[in-house]
């Protein structure tokens, strides 16, 4: 039997985790100088129902070697021989590096093992390494062999498409993972900065004002972009605010042909460190290797604006044939 194992960014809900025994080496959380194990010692929404008291942003820290080598050991002593260990992008986090150091060491420690292990650097945040590992969890579920879960997600790990917006742009700042100039543009214009993945690191790719405007492009950009043969489902995420979650989830439902499962999922807490309050994001698999860029996005709509106004002004002359 194979064993699907994954630090804890990966953000898929306790059902399941449990339900395909998914398991998970917990990042730590150092919060006014107190560490916190990742939904071990302190659980989402109550890393929410604090954050906004906080005077200092909380760091977060990778799993260690060893706590990979014990997860390891432990799916072994269980029976299982075939392991695979997919991991948050190795372009924000060491967790990746820690996970192939823990199978280096228990090689080392275990050398006569019949142990199959492949560690996956998923180039993936959150949800996006957690649409990773449900997929393997259902495909083993239908008969795949380790192999060709392996083959899937060293395959499709960069077609995981990857939304995320926020209502609060300080946590992004404060941790880096967005510029101060692109931060002040925001706030000035009251633009939310629309984000996903791009060579396993965050980036800005389009911008919307409102809340109602970041769904609406989450919505045509799923039906433009979506692999409908490989998305068996999409995953929702959210921070703080479930309702907002459930309320693309209904815009999903109504304004787009998809028909497979819709999963509503919180966002962890070392994820939700940086994300802050309000962050809403969404995943699936999009087709090929589409373009995604904050200039090709703008230059896309300018260019559908324009041809809009060129049916304007065609309409008009057709309709009073005598002006010229």
């Amino acid at each position: 039997m194979i064993k699907i194992i994954a630090d804890s960014t990966c953000d898929l809900s306790d059902e399941v985790l449990e339900k395909y025994q998914i398991s998970i080496a917990p990042l730590t959380i150092t919060i006014d100088n107190k560490d916190y194990k990742d939904r071990v010692d302190i659980q989402p929404q109550e890393f929410y129902n604090m954050l906004s008291t906080l005077k200092e942003l909380p760091k977060t820290g990778m799993p260690s070697p060893s706590e990979f080598m014990a997860l390891f050991e432990e799916a072994f002593n269980k029976g299982h021989e075939e392991i695979i260990c997919i991991c948050m992008s190795s372009g924000t986090s060491g967790s990746h590096q820690s996970a192939v150091l823990g199978k280096e060491y228990y090689i080392e420690k275990h050398g006569d093992a019949k142990t199959k292990i492949h560690i996956v650097d998923s180039k993936c945040m959150s949800h996006g390494s957690g649409y990773l590992i449900l997929k393997s969890a259902m495909l083993i579920e239908q008969g795949a062999t380790f192999q060709q879960i392996i083959d899937f997600n060293e395959t499709y790990k960069t077609n995981v498409k990857h939304f995320l917006a926020v209502d609060d742009l300080d946590n992004l700042i404060k941790s880096g993972r967005l510029t101060n100039a692109s931060a002040m543009i925001g706030k000035m214009l009251k633009v939310k900065p629309i984000m996903s993945m791009r060579n396993g690191k965050g980036a800005i790719v389009a911008k919307a004002r409102g809340s109602k405007n970041v769904l609406n492009h989450y919505i045509k950009e799923f039906n433009i972009r979506a692999d409908l043969d490989l998305t068996d489902f999409v995953i929702i995420g959210y921070s703080s605010d479930k309702a907002k979650a459930e309320g693309l989830k209904i815009k999903m439902q109504q304004e787009n042909k998809f028909t497979g499962t819709i999963y509503i999922m919180q966002m962890g807490v070392s994820v939700g460190t940086h994300v802050g309050l309000g962050g809403i994001s969404m995943f699936f698999i999009e087709k090929g290797h589409r373009h995604d860029g904050l200039i090709y996005n703008e230059m896309g709509a300018l260019l559908t604006k324009k041809d809009e106004v060129l049916k304007m002004l065609s309409d008009l002359k057709s309709r009073n044939p005598n002006n010229k």
